[in-house]
């Protein structure tokens, strides 16, 4: 029988598999073939949530009014446990009720913020470095990505100088991220409030990606806290990253009302809501203390010193002091290469895989990103083959 010829859409023309799923496949080929890999790619946490959260999990899958379609933007429960987390930690206060919308993951909010306010002709800002969502989600919107660059001799801020000097006419949104990935660069109240600044006085949707901020960093801000910032700004978070909880996929979005209420709109064709006992736990895993984040944070910072020690093996350089789940690092200057070719080298005489800071723009052309999603004993096997191969 013939079949069927479908050509894809022409939004997809642009738009590639994700590195990861692509390289994850090629490392489970290696690996299938007996080669020993260590890899270092992709941020997925490999500890787990603490067992309060889990047994909220159990006990409430075990109610029998639990098993229905949820809200499309989400239960009471999990609304109020944000704006209580917001409140207590980034001292934010938010309307559970209008200004709060849980998220089946914060990577589905950038797409669906994306797919609200960008049509064809529009233009977002985007940063690069950065997460390669932002620019796919831009894109299938419709829209034109605008990368602005993060360089290191501007400590990995915007340079708003160059800001204010290109044809902005366009632009709709700008999409920010800090602490950032994959730089590592932790913000401040003065960052914050020059991006608001700059986004009323353009007219700019600023939408902040901020799932990090409780990893290997003590000043912890919501761009919410800077005066006049909701009148211009949405906020992305996540349970992925602080809380081990990647797999669960819960997110949030919060801001204005009337913005919430347009991403809303969207998303209510989308999905059909969160399944509750997963709401149950994820408000568990929001009232955790600072008992839990210390206990977290001491484990990623033994994970950095080893990672500070196989990047010292590699002959890369690096900042001290980067927040989040990675390392970011610069190439060897001796290195002619690019990063892509920098990290095909390691992996093929070391069998260790570390990211090319190339997947995240062309500003990270000569930089590597190393994971900390693996025991310190792993990093450190990984430190160890690098030096028996003699690079």
């Amino acid at each position: 029988m013939k079949k069927v010829e479908i050509a894809c859409a022409g939004r997809l023309d642009t738009i590639k598999e994700y590195y990861f799923s692509a390289k994850n496949k090629q490392i489970a080929e290696l690996k299938a073939s007996g080669r020993d890999i260590v890899a270092l790619g992709i941020g997925s946490p490999d500890l787990p949530p603490p067992a309060s959260v889990i047994e909220s999990l159990y006990t409430s899958a075990l109610r029998p009014d639990v098993h229905g379609y949820q809200p499309y933007h989400g239960s009471d429960l999990l609304r109020n446990a944000f704006a209580e987390w917001y409140k207590k930690w980034y001292g934010v206060e938010l309307d559970p009720k209008n200004e709060i919308l849980p998220l089946l993951g914060s990577k589905e909010g950038i797409v669906h913020i994306c797919m609200t306010f960008l049509q064809e002709g529009d233009q977002a800002l985007i940063p690069d470095p950065g997460y390669p969502t932002y620019n796919g989600g831009v894109t299938l919107a419709g829209g034109t990505p605008v990368p602005y660059p993060l360089k290191k001799e501007n400590g990995y801020y915007p340079d708003f100088d160059a800001l204010e000097k290109m044809d902005l006419s366009r632009v709709k949104l700008m999409i920010c991220n800090y602490p950032n990935m994959p730089t590592g660069t932790v913000p401040t109240v003065a960052l914050f409030e020059k991006l608001v600044a700059f986004a009323t006085k353009h007219n700019i949707l600023l939408v902040h990606d901020n799932p990090y901020s409780f990893i290997r960093n003590d000043l912890r801000l919501s761009i919410l806290s800077i005066a006049g910032a909701k009148e211009v700004a949405l906020e992305l978070n996540s349970l992925s990253k602080g809380h081990s909880m990647a797999g669960w996929r819960v997110g949030v979005l919060v801001g204005r009302a009337d913005l919430i209420s347009d991403v809303l709109r969207f998303k209510s064709n989308m999905d059909s809501g969160m399944f509750f006992p997963v709401q149950a736990a994820a408000a568990t895993a929001l009232g955790l203390g600072h008992e839990w984040f210390t206990e977290l944070n001491a484990t990623y910072y033994a994970r950095e010193k080893e990672g500070f020690k196989l990047l010292d093996a590699l002959g890369c350089t690096y900042r001290e002091g980067q927040a989040g789940l990675f390392i970011w690092a610069d190439l060897p200057d001796s290195y002619k290469g690019d990063c892509f070719e920098f990290s095909d080298m390691v992996l093929d005489k070391c069998n260790v895989f570390v990211t090319p800071g190339g997947v995240f723009g062309k500003e990270g052309t000569r930089c590597i990103r190393i994971s900390l999603c693996v025991p310190a004993e792993l990093l450190a096997k990984a430190t160890a083959k690098v030096v028996a191969a003699k690079l």
